[in-house]
């Protein structure tokens, strides 16, 4: 189900993820990482403005290969006062493309200020051909049912992983697509926790323990790596349509698409559909 993945860029222009011990990468490695990402028809790329020079790399590699161009999501960052019309007329010499697939608002909180403005600025880029779609990324399920609603909203990001499952998601997700909402979900990897030492000192990893215990066991059972098991549960939901990765190199973007040709037994969905973290602070990685 490689064709379902969108590669992100964070760490192609930041320090970024709680397990990243690599730092940012380097050009070099970055040109190549999406080289290869295009050659596995790898499509879509996630990015941001807040996400350092990320926009001006992957605009130097559409100017090193202009047959082999990406379709871009990007957003618009939480504290934005300028034009969205400025702003996207900048992000495309940036990233050297014609247009942007999807302009997103980085928060729920950019989306509804200024809601009347946004909206007639969105609008107007959809008819001049400067952005093919609208979403948000949202973080909870009471910003997940006011976007729902909206007309003008065609993408919605939202995390969606083994703990922020289909139990907490699942009815919010089917009722978007009843209403015709794109679904990209992001954090498979829930930012590296489901990685780290179970006797990490990480206080979220504290508070997770015995629930990461649980998948340990799972992939222990079906002898199947973390990386497969986390990646594959959030591909084999029908409903979702695009799942973002984010990669600290080559090596594990070449593991992520191994990993996303694999099928999840039903009964192992199941399982992990049914586990409950009621405490939600712990899968909301902003407030970490």
């Amino acid at each position: 189900m490689k064709h379902k993945l969108i590669l992100g860029t964070a760490q192609i222009g930041l320090n970024y993820g709680i397990n990243n011990f690599q730092g940012k990468i380097i050009l070099e490695d970055a040109l190549s990482i999406l080289k290869y990402a295009y050659d596995e028809r790898i499509s879509y790329l996630d990015t941001a403005e807040a996400y350092g020079d990320a926009h001006l790399i992957i605009g130097e590699y559409h100017k090193q290969n202009p047959d082999s161009k990406f379709r871009i999501i990007t957003k618009v960052p939480k504290s934005n006062t300028q034009s969205l019309f400025l702003k996207v007329e900048e992000y495309i010499e940036q990233l050297a493309v014609e247009f942007i697939d999807v302009l997103m608002f980085h928060s729920f909180e950019t989306f509804v200020n200024n809601f009347d403005k946004n909206k007639n600025e969105i609008l107007d880029l959809k008819q001049k051909g400067l952005i093919k779609q609208s979403g948000v990324s949202i973080y909870t399920n009471d910003q997940f049912e006011q976007v729902i609603d909206t007309d003008w909203i065609d993408v919605i990001q939202l995390p969606f992983n083994l703990f922020d499952n289909k139990l907490k998601r699942g009815e919010l997700i089917k009722r978007a697509k009843e209403k015709n909402k794109i679904i990209h979900t992001r954090s498979a990897f829930l930012q590296g926790i489901f990685f780290m030492d179970r006797n990490h000192t990480n206080n979220v990893v504290r508070e997770l323990q015995s629930y990461l215990y649980t998948i340990d066991n799972i992939c222990n059972k079906e002898k199947i790596s973390m990386s497969t098991l986390a990646l594959t549960y959030c591909l084999n939901q029908a409903e979702i349509d695009n799942v973002l990765i984010g990669i600290d190199n080559l090596k594990q973007l070449q593991q992520n698409i191994e990993d996303s040709e694999a099928i999840l037994p039903s009964n192992i969905i199941n399982i992990i559909d049914m586990i409950n973290i009621e405490n939600d602070e712990l899968l909301n990685p902003s407030l970490w």
